[in-house]
């Protein structure tokens, strides 16, 4: 099922807030994921950013509390919806929805909703903390309505605290997880990411060109589809929205943070691409060059993770490895799902156009170690293939 999260009906409600300035970079991340924006807009949000902005980068009409009229958009429009975002939400109206007023076109349409509803509160840190604001935000909660923890830092008021609302980036990731099937609910999910670096020096090392961008996208899809996830991550950048995040340097690291998770995952899914061998001797100062035509190093074996893993694996538990080739692939993939005691590997030609280290797409083909199951290929953005590896793996 690639492409899920396009073509999707979300309606965004802007009550007033100066945090309104983050949404028209929302609305441009909605439309980039080929999405349609219905906007609502109280008349406090259009001091901070206009109708004519939004409706210019949504490329539809922006409703405001003068669009009451006979064609009911505070029921349409929920109506129409797969979710409703309120970002930012203010104090005020974060206190209309709590106690169910209704006195504008945002709230009324809130109200009138069946919808997932997603609330991003945005004020300063006193008038988020006081109590009557977390009683309101209490209440939402207990009727299922998602309400987002602000972020810390520098306010518009000056003042430095709790009260920021989330990056527009990281709204997209709830919105998404609202939308995506939860059946993933419940489970938890172990996922390792990107290179080892294993040092020969304090400034040297060996280490190969993986991004990380297969294993997050592992982690990221299961996350959406409900799923508690920890990601161990190699020395590159992961965004960890959501996810707990675990950085490590070397494969030693690597495999003493899986040990200590291994019993928490009921998937443990081993995407990193592990330096398969170290230095015998690290050298604490730098090796200099001076004196030196040539520079034999030599190198030792690193423990094999998911071989590791595929020796502790308890009952039950399902372990996903990776299998990065340049020849004879296949055949090498298969050998080390028997070898490791593996569930499923994912193997790909890494010498392929659009496959492999440091790109956005990928070509993985899925290799059960049922073999009454059959085996599968999936091509496309590392996100997609990770969705429909998900789906595959859950079907059995």
């Amino acid at each position: 099922m690639q492409n899920w999260k396009s073509n999707r009906n979300i309606l965004l409600g802007i009550s007033g807030g100066i945090a309104a300035y983050k949404i028209p970079q929302l609305v441009r991340l909605i439309t980039k994921a080929r999405c349609q924006a219905e906007i609502i807009m109280t008349d406090s949000a259009q001091q901070f950013v206009t109708p004519m902005t939004l409706g210019t980068l949504s490329g539809r009409k922006v409703w405001t509390d003068s669009d009451f009229d006979s064609s009911i958009p505070h029921i349409r429009l929920p109506q129409w919806a797969e979710v409703l975002v309120i970002a930012p939400c203010s104090a005020n109206t974060l206190g209309k929805l709590a106690h169910g007023l209704a006195d504008n076109l945002l709230t009324s349409a809130a109200i009138a909703s069946a919808c997932p509803v997603l609330v991003f509160p945005a004020m300063n840190e006193h008038m988020y903390e006081n109590p009557a604001t977390q009683e309101n935000i209490a209440a939402l909660k207990r009727r299922g309505i998602f309400v987002a923890e602000p972020e810390s830092g520098a306010l518009a008021c000056g003042d430095s605290g709790k009260g920021r609302m989330p990056e527009p980036h990281e709204i997209m990731h709830e919105i998404f997880r609202a939308l995506c099937v939860h059946d993933m609910a419940g489970k938890h999910v172990l996922v390792t990411a990107g290179p080892t670096h294993e040092y020969i020096d304090p400034v040297r090392y060996i280490s190969n060109p993986s991004s990380g961008k297969m294993g997050a996208a592992m982690a990221r899809e299961a996350w959406y589809r409900g799923a508690d996830v920890k990601i161990i991550a190699g020395p590159v950048d992961v965004d960890g929205y959501g996810l707990s995040v675990k950085h490590v340097v070397s494969a030693q690291e690597m495999l003493e943070a899986v040990r200590a998770d291994l019993e928490w995952a009921d998937y443990v899914v081993k995407a990193a691409a592990v330096g398969d061998y170290r230095v015998k001797d690290y050298s604490d100062r730098k090796l200099k060059r001076e004196g030196r035509d040539t520079l034999t190093l030599e190198l030792v074996q690193n423990p094999d993770i998911a071989a590791e893993v595929g020796k502790l694996k308890r009952e039950g538990q399902v372990l996903i490895g990776f299998a990065a080739e340049t020849d004879n692939v296949n055949a090498h993939a298969r050998d080390k799902l028997a070898r490791k005691n593996l569930d499923y590997i994912l193997a790909n030609d890494v010498l392929a156009s659009g496959s492999g280290f440091a790109v956005d797409t990928n070509t993985l083909r899925l290799i059960p170690r049922d073999p009454s199951h059959p085996e599968r290929v999936f091509t496309g953005l590392k996100e997609d293939v990770a969705f429909d590896v998900w789906s595959n793996v859950l079907a059995g």
